[in-house]
């Protein structure tokens, strides 16, 4: 067995930006597990010499993006060798550099491709420069470098390939290229690719013109493309359905949804995990180490985390937090404190994701949260995104607006290192996307490991994880709710997480084991990856 793990972006260090937010550090996180249970897998991804941007706001609370040069010489070789891939009929020449992922017991090798040779022309040179830069041009041409180059990489490199993962529909061309090698066969392209979606709503799917894609993909689009990837357009989803032996979601609320997109396809869920020893900070390192040994090698004792003596808990976070509110402080002047109940909320600026859902009662937030409650805000919105740009600016608005009243700040470029900063830090992590627009989402995960707890509508992981006021708090019910009907609750929600964090400190640390007892041990990517072994890889 040896399987090849295809995904658009990988998010391996804030050093490498070949990443821009959950799918990418999903992929890293996948992979980095992989290695730590030395599990026969190689992975495939572009190389973005200019990345995914850095983020800075202006003084108008405008994002700005900046887009430096990204060196790879010092994290990865290259590889004496290249690849062809046809495009648009001209030879484009496809570079590989390696990256070992060292784990545990194994180490994974990753290939980066990338076209910014002095071979190719101007534009064939841009494919990968930008991660989600340009146009439906720029990314068919990036999919094909990824899907084909990618195949004809791994056929040089790494011989005797069983199974195909294809982490999203980004990577689907690399079944046109198994196709045309096994003369169009479909079942025995079937027999070797799985297959994850990532996306609840349609505008998340890849869609080209045929005109487009037969231009762009030439002899590898196979006289049957309408009858595999849908009448009318190439849709990369159902492509990848009818090429895949097994198809999943990444939680049961997701898979529920994809059936119903997809009717008539078997798809089935394995719920998403973080890599536990990426995101535990060394305080709780520490604690776990002390109590827990072997929670390294086997997160799921973690279950364990209720045994650890009060104090020792609190005193592991009050570290944690006490990091985190120095860098705020340190890149703001805000004043923010280390004593008060401090609440986060970092992810993609999208509008679905509701960042300004708890400011809807502006009296009532500042009335409840004065003197006792502090929030952190920090994601980049889509640079085409206008709408998630609006959210940050207004965001941004407010906390100078109420400086005096209300503790809120908005820190730019999050990244894995500001993303464990937060995670590890955060008392209280508040997420409030529309219901059932959130496929997983995993940043939650990540602040269980430190003592944290969620407050989070109902979707993705967090509708399996919760258990409503014993390990954190649920935002409304298992029914999909008005923007209204989600404030008043989430108002309800924080009232009590006030109380409960200043009156009852006891039963908040009771919370807070029940967070890392429940959610440690199950929501990590050992038990995912070994999901994806037992389910789909063998």
């Amino acid at each position: 067995m040896k399987v090849a793990y295809f995904s658009m972006e990988v998010g391996l260090s804030e050093h490498i930006p070949t990443y821009s937010g959950g799918l990418g550090i999903l992929a890293g996180d996948h992979i980095k597990s992989s290695a730590d249970l030395n599990i026969p897998l190689v992975a495939v991804t572009l190389l973005y010499k200019r990345g995914y941007f850095i983020q800075q706001i202006n003084a108008l609370g405008e994002q700005e993006e900046l887009y430096p040069y990204f060196d790879p010489r010092a994290f990865m070789e290259p590889l004496p060798f290249k690849v062809t891939v046809p495009i648009e009929g001209r030879d484009v020449h496809v570079g590989v550099w390696k990256y070992n992922q060292t784990g545990q017991h194994g180490r994974v090798p990753v290939y980066f491709l990338d076209t910014d040779l002095p071979t190719n022309r101007p534009e064939d040179r841009m494919i990968t420069h930008y991660l989600y830069g340009g146009d439906k041009h720029t990314r068919i041409c990036q999919e094909a470098v990824l899907g084909i180059g990618g195949y004809m990489v791994l056929k040089k490199l790494e011989p005797g390939i069983t199974t195909y993962h294809m982490n999203e529909g980004h990577a689907v061309f690399l079944t046109l290229a198994l196709l045309k090698d096994l003369g169009g066969n479909v079942e025995k392209v079937r027999e070797q690719c799985v297959f994850t979606t990532h996306t609840p709503v349609p505008a998340g799917h890849d869609i080209f013109d045929y005109a487009m894609a037969q231009s762009v993909l030439g002899d590898y689009l196979p006289g049957n493309i309408r009858d595999l990837a849908g009448p009318d357009a190439l849709n990369t989803t159902l492509l990848a359905l009818n090429l895949s032996r097994a198809s999943n979601g990444v939680s049961e609320l997701h898979g529920e949804v994809s059936r119903q997109m997809f009717p008539g396809y078997d798809i089935g869920h394995i719920t998403n995990g973080v890599h536990h020893l990426s995101w535990t900070g060394p305080e709780f390192q520490a604690l776990f180490d002390k109590h827990i040994p072997g929670w390294r090698e086997q997160p799921q004792m973690l279950a364990q985390a209720r045994e650890i003596p009060d104090e020792e808990v609190r005193n592991a976070k009050r570290q944690a937090k006490r990091r985190l509110i120095s860098y705020v402080n340190a890149i703001s002047g805000a004043g923010f404190s280390e004593e008060l109940l401090t609440v986060c909320f970092a992810r993609r600026a999208a509008a679905y994701k509701r960042a300004t859902l708890i400011l809807t009662d502006l009296e009532y937030l500042i009335n409840l949260s004065h003197d006792r409650v502090q929030y952190i805000f920090a994601g980049k919105a889509h640079p085409q995104d206008n709408a998630g740009k609006e959210l940050i600016k207004q965001i941004v608005h407010i906390g100078k607006q109420y400086e005096d009243k209300l503790r809120i700040i908005y820190i730019p470029n999050y990244n894995i290192w500001l993303g464990a900063l937060m995670t590890q830090g955060a008392d209280v992590w508040l997420n409030t996307p529309r219901r059932p627009r959130e496929a997983c989402g995993t940043s939650g995960m990540k602040v269980c490991f430190n003592g944290g707890v969620n407050m989070s509508v109902l979707d993705g992981w967090w509708r399996e994880a919760c258990r409503d006021r014993m390990n954190g708090w649920a935002v409304g019910d298992d029914e999909d709710q008005s923007d209204e009907e989600a404030a008043a609750d989430l108002y309800n929600d924080i009232d009590d997480m006030v109380t409960t964090f200043y009156a009852s400190p006891r039963h908040w640390t009771q919370i807070m084991k029940n967070s890392m007892a429940d959610v440690a041990p199950v929501y990590n990517t050992h038990r995912m990856v070994l999901e994806y072994l037992h389910k789909y890889y063998v």
